[in-house]
């Protein structure tokens, strides 16, 4: 065996015992794999996403998920496999999500979609929920109510069963009704829904 060989392994075994101790919650351990890395990362992801913030903000992510989840991560090759393994699919991650939004800012763009002011935009978004408002008002009463239970107050379909004392099939059938009846009633306003969505002044109806 080459004295490469030996050393690799050597560093392995000697990683894998930190790892081990950070598995069991020493900090220190983090502390080291984190001293260690974190600049080779950051260098790593920036050749791709080229911008130095979101480089660290992605590498931060990577530490922030291997603590968390460092009682189920298995190590098979080596702890800086693993990180730079992690933190290529994280920057994939990234750019993808970069290439739909850029796609979105394109379309909506082609489509000349523009308000005169905020004041104007205001007046369609309080206009558009009004008519939202109304046409949930216009549900069936206990469609309405399953409705409203979780849009206003985020419950699970298994909740809302247990609240009204309805089976959860009922719940979901209610669901499938309402976004099935807003959908027919909206249909003509979801371009300007969608539109004000995107720039940050409506909230999905969910």
């Amino acid at each position: 065996m080459s004295t490469y060989q030996t050393n690799t392994d050597h560093h392995f075994s000697d990683e894998l015992f930190i790892f081990e101790r950070m598995a069991d919650g020493d900090q220190r351990a983090l502390r080291f794999f984190f001293d260690k890395y974190y600049d080779n990362l950051c260098n790593y992801v920036n050749i791709y996403v080229r911008s130095k913030s979101v480089s660290e903000d992605i590498v931060q992510d990577i530490f922030i998920y291997f603590w968390e989840k460092r009682g189920i991560i298995r190590i098979e090759t080596s702890v800086k496999s693993y990180l730079f393994r992690a933190s290529r699919n994280k920057y994939l991650n990234y750019l993808r999500n970069e290439k739909c939004h850029q796609a979105i800012r394109d379309e909506v763009n082609a489509n000349s979609v523009t308000f005169v002011n905020p004041d104007d935009n205001l007046m369609d978004s309080i206009k558009l929920e009004e008519i939202i408002n109304a046409s949930i008002e216009n549900l069936p009463p206990r469609c309405r109510e399953v409705y409203l239970f979780h849009k206003n107050e985020d419950l699970s379909y298994k909740e809302i069963a247990y609240r009204m004392n309805i089976a959860e099939k009922t719940v979901e059938n209610q669901m499938t009704i309402a976004h099935k009846k807003l959908k027919e009633q909206l249909a003509p306003y979801y371009d300007q829904i969608f539109v004000l969505v995107l720039i940050g002044l409506f909230e999905n109806i969910g």
